[in-house]
C-alpha cells in the first residue's frame, strides 16, 4: 500500500495502540507524530495500517472531564487566575493547549520553541512575560540501553527548569510544569519543577500539561491545591505526571 504525508496510521507491531499522523517518508521509513500523545516515532511502512482519526469513547470522556474546571459558584466575587506562559516544541499541540486555556478564560501566552533552544531562551521569556505558571513541554522519548538510560529531550527540559529556578527560586512564586512523553521525572523534580512527567516513563496526552496549568491557575492562592485530585484528572494519572504540594495562583476579589 502507498502512504502519503498526512495519513493517519497505527503500528501493527504495537497492537495499534496509538494513532499517528505521517509527517515524512524517506525510503521505506515513515516518520510519525502522535495525534493525542506527545510522541514522535518512526516505522517501516509495512508495519503501518491506515486508520480513522481517533474519536473513541475514552478520549471523548477525557475531554469532557477536563473541560469541567474553575469555580462552580461565582456569586458576587470576581476571580484573577494565574498567568500562564506555555512554551512548546510542537505547533499543533501548542495551539490545542492555547484553545483549552481560552475555553477556560485563562490568560495564557504561547511560544513555539524547539526543545534544544529552550535552556537558552527561557530566562528572557520569563522576564518578558512575567508569568505565575510556566509550562515547558514538547516531545521526548526514553531509550533503555545496555550502557545506560538515555532521553531524547529530558536534558533540555531539565536545564530549562534550572534556568527558570535561577530566575525565581520560590516554588510558589513561579510554578513550573515540565516534560513530555517518557521524560525523566525524578531529575526534573530535583531541578526545581513543581510538576513533571513521567513517573512510569509512559506517554502523556497532548493536553496534560495544560490541564495541570489550568487547575493551578484556577485554584485559590490561599489554599493548598488538591494534589492527588489534579494528578488523577490527567489522562494517565500518576503514571504519567507527578508533582509536589503547592498553593494555587488565583486571587478572589469582591464585588464582582
Amino acid at each position: 500500500m502507498e502512504y502519503k504525508i498526512g495519513d493517519i496510521v497505527t503500528r501493527k507491531s504495537y497492537n495499534h495502540d496509538i494513532a499517528f499522523v505521517i509527517t515524512n517518508i524517506v525510503d521505506n521509513i515513515g516518520y510519525l507524530k502522535g495525534i493525542n500523545v506527545r510522541l514522535y516515532a518512526d516505522s517501516l511502512l509495512e508495519d503501518l495500517q491506515i486508520c480513522e482519526e481517533p474519536s473513541d469513547e475514552q478520549e471523548e470522556e477525557y475531554l469532557n472531564r477536563i473541560n469541567k474546571i474553575g469555580p462552580e459558584n461565582r456569586d458576587d466575587y470576581f476571580y484573577l487566575p494565574g498567568k500562564i506562559l506555555h512554551i512548546d516544541g510542537d505547533e499543533d499541540y501548542l495551539n490545542r493547549c492555547l484553545n483549552y486555556y481560552k475555553k477556560n478564560n485563562i490568560w495564557a501566552i504561547g511560544i513555539l520553541e524547539k526543545e534544544e533552544q529552550l535552556p537558552y531562551k527561557i530566562k528572557e521569556l520569563l522576564i518578558d512575560y512575567n508569568p505565575t505558571i510556566v509550562v515547558i513541554t514538547g516531545h521526548d522519548a526514553y531509550y533503555k540501553q545496555a550502557d545506560g538510560d538515555t532521553y531524547k529531550n529530558s536534558t533540555n527540559f531539565i536545564n530549562s527548569v534550572k534556568e527558570s529556578r535561577k530566575y525565581e527560586k520560590s516554588h510558589e512564586k513561579l510554578i513550573i510544569i515540565a516534560g513530555a512523553c517518557q521524560s525523566n521525572f525524578e531529575e526534573l523534580i530535583k531541578a526545581g519543577a513543581n510538576f513533571a512527567s513521567s513517573p512510569k516513563r509512559i506517554n502523556i496526552h497532548a493536553l496534560d500539561p495544560a490541564v495541570i496549568a489550568s487547575k493551578i491557575s484556577l485554584s485559590d492562592v490561599t489554599k493548598d491545591i488538591d494534589l492527588k485530585g489534579i494528578l488523577e484528572n490527567t489522562k494517565y494519572g500518576i503514571r504519567g505526571i507527578g508533582g509536589i504540594k503547592t498553593k494555587g495562583t488565583m486571587y478572589v476579589g469582591y464585588p464582582r
